[in-house]
């Protein structure tokens, strides 16, 4: 199965972290990241796809980022 997450955070290092973490848990960038200003919060957010093949059957309970 192919699992798909979508990441995101302000833009501090906490997001480089969160993403950093992916890719070492077997996860590959998926496209451009994205950088937008959050009006309502008065900051800049990251984003970024990431993919991951898995043996198994995608159920819509599992919790992507345990896998």
């Amino acid at each position: 199965m192919k699992l798909y997450r979508f990441l995101s955070a302000d833009d501090t290092s906490e997001f480089c972290h969160k993403v950093t973490a992916a890719l070492n848990a077997g996860w590959e960038l998926y496209g451009d990241p994205t950088y937008a200003f959050d009006g309502a919060n008065g900051v800049m957010r990251c984003g970024q796809a990431v993919v991951k093949e898995k043996a198994g059957d995608y159920a819509p309970g599992m919790k992507l980022g345990e896998q």
